[in-house]
């Protein structure tokens, strides 16, 4: 080493033992300064994101597809005319008494739902599978946008071709995608990977989700919080499924959804959400004797 680099040497060394505390302080304050820069910046673009998503329409989590749609008139129209007339709403008024009356029925009837596994064969009349679809499609929605497509499946040929979708693509579920947790979590429900019911029900019911449709002017129409309101509607179909004595499975088999979806002919638009099976309860169909949760476990008075 050279005579000059051992003199540079020295002089840092010199100038560190007999001036450590400016150096320690110089440090420190280089430190504190790093941290409150990168705390603004990570705040920064905090209010960024937030901002964004307040102005980012709820319910479907897409993106604004124009962002200069403010400019632009046409694409502030609302989806249902403005001049949409609301008329009375009078529902038959009911004393106290009948109100407890008519819960209490009600409840009582909804209690013996329960998930069936095993169908008997005979047919539905389609009246009857209308009027429940009827039904669903009373369900409330965002802005009134009823984002659901319930396709109704009787021909022997495409339940089985949907059974065979299922069945591929469960076999695989239940061997390496499914945590070992959950099929152990199964076990009591005597569930696996083949699907007879699929074929056996009269009737499968899928049920899709849209996430846009297209107005009449050719503009995309947003679909608002359209998963909770697929799963009102979907509650509504199981109770009026019930009601009207039959029986349904609430089917939500993984990695399926393009599959049956290409083979329903439906658009990329829409996701599958459920696969219904539905009709009447085999002669041997069992069930598990399962407890709900009192009412003091689901229900808090404020």
């Amino acid at each position: 080493m050279s005579p000059d680099n051992m003199n540079v040497i020295s002089l840092a060394v010199w100038t560190l033992e007999n001036n450590c505390f400016a150096v320690y302080a110089g440090m420190l304050v280089c430190f504190v300064a790093f941290t409150i820069f990168h705390k603004n910046l990570v705040e920064a673009r905090c209010s960024r994101a937030a901002v964004k998503q307040q102005r980012s329409p709820p319910g479907g989590g897409w993106e604004r597809e124009y962002r200069d749609d403010q400019d632009d008139p046409e694409q502030l129209l609302p989806a249902l005319p403005s001049d949409t007339p609301h008329v009375p709403y009078q529902p038959p008024a009911r004393p106290d008494c009948e109100l407890v009356q008519r819960s209490r029925e009600f409840y009582e009837l909804m209690a013996t739902r329960r998930t069936v596994r095993r169908f008997s064969t005979e047919p539905i009349p389609q009246e009857v599978l209308d009027n429940i679809i009827k039904t669903a499609g009373t369900s409330p929605s965002g802005a009134h946008t009823e984002p659901w497509t319930f396709v109704v499946v009787q021909d022997q040929e495409t339940k089985a071709a949907i059974r065979n979708i299922v069945e591929e693509e469960e076999e695989l579920n239940y061997s390496r995608r499914m945590s070992r947790q959950w099929v152990a979590d199964l076990k009591p429900f005597a569930t696996n990977a083949t699907k007879p019911y699929l074929t056996d029900a009269p009737a499968l019911i899928l049920v899709f989700r849209q996430t846009y449709s297209w107005r009449e002017d050719g503009k995309k129409r947003m679909h608002y919080y359209s998963d909770v309101s697929v799963a009102i509607a979907a509650g509504i179909l199981l109770a009026a499924v019930h009601y009207c004595g039959l029986v349904a499975l609430t089917s939500t088999p993984l990695h399926c959804g393009a599959r049956l979806r290409a083979l329903a002919s439906r658009p990329g638009a829409e996701r599958l959400e459920l696969v219904l099976p539905v009709g009447r309860p085999h002669a041997e169909a069992r069930v598990p004797q399962l407890l709900r949760k009192p009412l003091r476990d689901i229900m808090i008075n404020v």
